[in-house]
């Protein structure tokens, strides 16, 4: 840290040169972050949402995400992260904006500032890699993605780019033309689907990336050993969490909260943390099991962790300050 108290702003662009188009530095922070959350070692305030309207969308909030990771390297940040569902239809602007700060924990003062939409695309898609590999079978070849637009985007790429055997693609967006532009990005294999049923059946891992308000993906679509990760939280039906082999989050008391799925039916005395088969931090350390036989159905229901976010913007931050990256600003 300089003399002077001053911090480094990292811009979208600077962002996306430092950690390249790989998931790799995404993923390893975010099997980190996992890792000492299992182990007790980070702070995570419940994330407030302030909403302008408790009856809009659900998609529409700003949220203050903030977290602490210990162990070797201490960091501390926030996740200040915006959504409106109509922004890209109705201003040309991408639904989700933001910003991450983070503090280094010796003297707590404030040493970067990042642009949050990639870092935060980008960790939630390493999520699912790090859960595809402990709960998708080992010789899944298809994948269905419903919901094409940035987030989808970036969850098939770096699925792709981690499970190369994944040589079939089925898409399926509301507007088909967004399907339509993501296949033609996409080498390979990939099929436009005209229904979201039609993508998710037959599909060995499944991703959904959309702002729906309504449950519409139904237990009886997923094939016998699927994988499906379900990051957009609201997609899935409720037969899918009472009949899947099993139900995996990334932290109990993050999804149990805000009227999502699991805590509508946790208050309707339908699921609970019982019944829960782990948080996706205790497979990562192998305290519980991950995928045990070709034929199980596991669902994955990540909140998205403000500790993923802080992990994943520190790791981009070490590499600019190695390689001389981003603009210094004064702090005061």
């Amino acid at each position: 840290m300089p003399e002077t108290p001053k911090l480094l702003y990292l811009r979208r662009a600077d962002v996306a040169a430092l950690a390249g188009d790989s998931c790799a530095v995404y993923t390893e922070a975010v099997r980190r972050a996992l890792a000492l959350h299992a182990r007790g070692q980070t702070v995570q305030p419940l994330k407030p949402y302030l909403r302008r309207n408790a009856n809009g969308h659900v998609a529409d909030r700003i949220i203050a995400m903030p977290a602490l990771l210990d162990g070797e390297h201490p960091i501390a940040g926030l996740k200040w992260i915006a959504s409106k569902h109509d922004n890209p239809g109705k201003r040309g602007l991408e639904r989700a904006s933001g910003l991450i700060v983070l503090n280094e924990c010796e003297t707590n003062y404030p040493v970067a500032l990042l642009e949050a939409g990639l870092v935060s695309g980008m960790r939630t898609a390493a999520v699912t890699v790090v859960g595809a590999e402990h709960l998708a079978r080992s010789d899944a070849r298809s994948l269905g993605c419903v919901g094409c637009g940035f987030i989808g985007r970036l969850q098939i790429r770096a699925l792709l780019e981690s499970r190369p055997a994944l040589e079939k693609v089925s898409l399926f967006d509301l507007e088909r033309p967004a399907a339509e532009r993501l296949a033609g990005e996409l080498d390979g294999r990939v099929r436009v689907c005209d229904t979201a049923e039609e993508c998710v059946r037959g599909a060995d891992v499944v991703v959904t990336s959309t702002v729906t308000a309504r449950p519409y993906l139904e237990f009886a679509w997923l094939r016998p050993g699927s994988f499906l990760s379900n990051i957009s939280l609201m997609d899935v039906c409720d037969d899918v969490f009472l009949h899947a082999d099993k139900v995996v989050v990334d932290d109990w008391d993050q999804c149990n909260r805000e009227g999502k799925p699991i805590h509508r039916l946790t208050q309707a005395g339908l699921f609970s943390r019982e019944r829960l088969h782990a948080e996706l931090g205790e497979i990562v350390l192998g305290e519980r099991p991950g995928r045990e036989s070709d034929d199980e159905i596991i669902l994955l229901n990540p909140m998205g962790l403000a500790i993923e976010d802080v992990a994943a913007a520190h790791a981009v931050y070490e590499l600019a300050l190695k390689r001389g990256a981003g603009t210094w600003l004064d702090l005061y």
